[in-house]
């Protein structure tokens, strides 16, 4: 915190004013040019070729994905990497409405010819009527929609699909409890994605990519897919391999794919209806990820929460001290014995804390009654295991 004290916050692409009013300016330095950052706000900027300063203790993406940012490497030096999932949840799902429509209607394919008549032709009338014929389609309600991925934006599709009319199957192994109230009760749970993808006349996929979704849908399970389906992705590029759909499509198996990411394989295919990066590109959903976003990373700069983190668990502890230090670990054994023990022996009386645990990292806020000394924040960062540790006076 250089800067008569302001934490430096570098923001990598433009993010929403309203998001960033909410750093004020008594305790916040924020723009492109900051030289030692506390923390990184991005959008799509790609981190895995910048060098991350090492002053930097927090990264906060204004988006859900975080596939552009060094994950692991950020968990290694104990920095938490923030998102804002379902900010932009009712822009997807707009998107995905507009998809279905747009394929049971025909409607690139209808826009293309529509576009390629001649205006100046006295038969243009007739070129229409004649030409309509090849573009007829079908009604969304009646028809089956499958979902994969039952979080905040699959909830919200599979509300408005069923409002629309159709019946929704739905698969989640990892489905949470807000998600699981808020699903509506039409939807039919489903065994597995290949229960899904038997099952449907559109498939929309909502899930991030990590290893056990990269490809999700392949050659293998495309093959149980309804012949004349669609296949819809707005969720992320790889969790759909790409050349096993385009075959299908070629085999007539699949009616269309529509997803949110051009690429030169499928670029110009007749059946792919592809956007470029649309998802999330409203005002509105650009306002609410920033704020979301600046929010959890205002909260945890000044008292150490963190909600909201790919790699961190979710911790929150009201603060009952001025005095606040926040230590994220390896989650191994005798950790909180050795922290304990290293407070005590400075004198430090423990006033309140909190520690949680996620797969290989742990993270601890310990509010004590008196201040700490450097010394003490220098005995914890050397416990082995300890990736970082950080004093946080109660800012007021």
């Amino acid at each position: 915190m250089a800067d008569a004290g302001r934490f430096q916050v570098l923001v990598l692409n433009q993010i929403s004013a309203n998001g960033l009013k909410r750093l004020p300016a008594d305790r916040y330095a924020v723009g492109k040019d900051v030289a030692a950052p506390d923390a990184v706000l991005v959008r799509s900027a790609d981190m895995h070729t910048l060098a991350i300063a090492p002053s930097v203790v927090a990264i906060a993406r204004a988006g859900a994905g975080t596939n552009n940012i060094p994950v692991k490497a950020m968990s290694e030096r104990g920095v938490p990497v923030f998102n804002a999932p379902g900010a932009n949840a009712n822009a997807v799902k707009e998107l995905v409405l507009a998809a279905m429509l747009m394929t049971a209607r025909n409607l690139a394919p209808a826009l293309r010819f529509v576009a390629g008549l001649d205006a100046a032709s006295p038969h243009m009338g007739k070129a229409v009527e004649d030409g309509k014929k090849a573009f007829a389609g079908f009604e969304l309600a009646g028809h089956t929609l499958g979902i994969v991925g039952l979080g905040k934006v699959g909830c919200l599709v599979a509300d408005a699909a069923i409002k629309l009319g159709m019946d929704v199957h739905g698969f989640d192994p990892h489905i949470t409890v807000d998600a699981a109230w808020s699903l509506p009760a039409q939807v039919k749970k489903a065994a597995s994605v290949a229960d899904v993808l038997k099952n449907a006349d559109f498939v929309t996929l909502h899930v991030p990519l990590i290893d056990a979704t990269r490809d999700l849908v392949n050659a293998d399970n495309l093959g149980l897919m309804r012949a004349g389906a669609v296949l819809m992705n707005f969720s992320r590029e790889g969790v759909v391999n790409e050349a096993a759909v385009l075959a299908a499509l070629d085999a007539k198996k699949l009616a269309w794919y529509a997803c949110d990411f051009p690429s030169p394989a499928a670029h110009a295919h007749p059946q792919v209806l592809a956007l470029p990066h649309l998802g999330a590109s409203t005002a509105e959903a650009e306002e609410n990820c920033a704020i979301m976003v600046v929010d959890q990373l205002r909260d945890y700069l000044e008292h150490g929460n963190v909600t909201n983190a790919v790699n961190f668990p979710h911790v929150s502890m009201a603060r009952e001290s001025a005095h606040r230090i926040a230590i994220a670990n390896a989650n191994v054994p005798n950790m909180l014995g050795q922290i304990s023990t290293a407070m005590a022996a400075a004198g430090l009386n423990i006033h309140n804390m909190v520690n949680k645990s996620r797969g290989d990292m742990a993270y601890t806020l310990v509010d004590v009654d008196s201040p700490v000394a450097p010394q003490v924040l220098d005995a914890l960062r050397a416990i082995d295991g300890v990736l970082s540790v950080r004093h946080l006076p109660n800012p007021g």
